[in-house]
């Protein structure tokens, strides 16, 4: 569903016509309107009605939903629409459950930040988009609709079973993804365990798929499962150990340390994500089958009915914090992988631990990159490839692309390049410097790479340093700055006696000079000061602290008069 910000369309008034066509009477919306999505939950909505073929790819069965359950939602569905006084097609369209829709991050968060559709009878109008445009209109009721309906205190537990599918239907997402780890490693690794962990996944997966079919979890049924609760527990808590033990080591603060323990582990670390993700997969499987359970016995028991809610709430915290743990992990893995591919050798590392060619490790990374790439997409959607920012400081002829495919990868969610620079190393300019750099600079032509510069990336965060050489064949970085310990930002106008300009940062730590060659444009060294004068700043914190030390005797006296010293005295 397309959902209108205020200040784009330009509307206030909640009861305009609805997104995308202005000129839609109400007769028209009633006629055509015969799509009902109604949030039960918070970014999850039951769908009634006619289902638009743009949706159906998307469309969640009720899976292990009981069907009482099922009843039990279409008739608080009803009790909405008898409040709507909704007639026609629309009213049909309340009648007829079709299965449940998991609204859009992007179309929650413009709903939290203020973003309105126009309402009729009580729901909002938007639009359904497709190739050519607007296809038809949906009808949204938000969650705040089901909360007021007359029936909706005793739906808790009927809920409670649609979060489980959710979760489920999550989780089994994730498994379907191409996570096609090695048969070498599979057979290699753990052999027993992932025989073990793959008999409790099949024996879940088929009772699931049972009560799906029947719409029910009777008892017969439960009993094939029910003592594999205790295995299962035990087969996530393994996984889960595992994994959390490889996010303590990649989270160490050496960079250089936790690429190594990646290079060493890789295939060790797609093998507990597998084996996770399975047994996340399978023992939410049994919760669910579990809460079904305590359902139907919920329906002469309140006890059991609450128990249910219990359930759900106890698994998703559980969920959550297993996924998160996954998510951590399989991103730092996808990321080393993805700079290794774009490393300019020999420095790439192995994934064996043992010292191979560059060919054979990028050959290694690759393959695994392209098992494991498809859970990371969707687990975290991988980011859009950096563009060259307007301020670029160094030779007209240095290529800044290599730079941005590894700085890419090495940003944090929304981190935008807002400029780069290249200075020269700094030397001490006396005959023994220049015999060095001029030995160092014969020796990378000999190597048929550039002398090492500093790379300096300028981003909406903090101020990435790094030697340009290494940082091709390591993606190592020399330093990084916080923007917000910028202090003062000085560009000499007037070159220094080797004819080059320079830039002096001053942070709230250290003073760092960088001088650029002199076939370096003055515009370009003015630009680069400029964007990194707009972080310019001292905190009244640190204002004060430099003024006190102005003052050693006055606050020697102030401490005197404290102990009986009167104020003339002091003066």
């Amino acid at each position: 569903m397309e959902i209108a910000e205020p200040e784009k369309s330009g509307r206030s008034d909640t009861g305009d016509s609805p997104v995308g066509d202005e000129s839609t009477s109400d007769s028209d919306i009633d006629s055509t309107t015969s799509t009902v999505l109604v949030e039960v939950l918070p970014g999850v909505a039951v769908v009634a009605g006619e289902v638009p073929p743009e949706l159906k790819p998307d469309l969640i069965d009720f899976g292990i939903v009981p069907a009482a359950d099922r009843k039990q939602i279409s008739a608080i569905l009803a009790s909405i629409g008898n409040a709507a006084t909704v007639a026609g097609n629309l009213g049909n369209a309340f009648a007829s459950v079709q299965g449940l829709y998991r609204i859009g991050d992007t179309a929650q968060a413009l709903l939290r930040s203020g973003a309105t559709l126009a309402v009729k009878d009580g729901g909002n109008l938007g639009a359904v988009m497709g190739p050519g445009g607007i296809l038809r209109q949906a009808r949204f009721y938000p969650v705040t609709a089901v909360s007021k309906a007359p029936i909706a205190a005793s739906i808790g537990p009927a809920l409670a079973m649609v979060a489980l599918q959710m979760m489920l239907n999550e989780v089994s997402g994730l498994v379907r993804t191409n996570l096609a780890v090695t048969n070498q490693v599979l057979t290699t690794i753990r052999k027993d365990q992932w025989a073990e962990l793959t008999g409790l996944v099949a024996a879940v997966d088929r009772a699931v798929d049972q009560a799906r079919e029947i719409e029910s979890v009777p008892t017969s049924l439960w009993e094939d499962v029910a003592g594999s609760g205790a295995l299962l527990q035990k087969q996530l808590e393994l996984y889960q150990g595992n994994v959390r033990d490889h996010v303590r080591q990649i989270g160490r603060a050496d960079a250089r340390s936790h690429r190594e323990y990646l290079q060493t582990n890789a295939e060790a670390i797609a093998f507990d994500v597998r084996a996770l993700l399975s047994s996340l997969n399978a023992w939410t499987g049994y919760h669910a089958l579990r809460a079904a359970r305590a359902r139907a016995a919920g329906r002469d028991d309140a006890a059991e009915a609450h128990y249910a809610e219990v359930i759900a709430r106890d698994t998703r915290a559980e969920f959550d914090s297993t996924l998160a743990d996954m998510t951590s992990l399989v991103d730092a893995l996808v990321r080393e992988l993805r700079i290794t591919a774009e490393l300019r050798g020999p420095d790439a590392w192995p994934l064996s631990g043992k010292r191979k060619d560059v060919k054979a490790a990028r050959e290694i990374s690759a393959r695994l990159l392209e098992a494991i790439e498809p859970l990371a997409d969707s687990l975290h959607p991988p980011v859009s490839p950096l563009e060259a920012p307007d301020v670029i400081c160094g030779p007209e002829s240095l290529d800044s692309e290599p730079y941005r495919r590894i700085l890419r990868w090495l940003f944090e969610d929304g981190e935008a390049l807002r400029a780069l620079g290249f200075p020269e190393q700094l030397d001490d300019d006396g005959p023994i410097s220049a015999i060095v750099g001029g030995a160092m600079g014969m020796l990378a032509a000999a190597m048929d790479k550039t002398a090492d510069k500093e790379l300096v990336a300028v981003t909406d965060r903090r101020i990435i340093l790094a030697t340009t050489n290494t940082f091709l064949e390591q993606a190592a970085i020399d330093q990084d700055i916080p923007i917000d310990q910028v202090r003062y930002v000085r560009a000499p106008t007037a070159p220094d006696s080797s004819s080059r300009l320079a830039i002096d940062l001053i942070t709230r730590d250290e003073n760092i000079r960088w001088l650029f060659h002199a076939d370096v444009d003055n515009s370009q060294v003015a630009a680069l000061a400029a964007v990194l004068a707009e972080s310019m700043t001292i905190p009244d914190a640190e204002r004060v602290q430099l003024q006190r030390r102005r003052y050693p005797s006055i606050e020697t006296g102030e401490e005197k008069e404290s102990t009986g010293t009167t104020s003339t005295e002091l003066t």
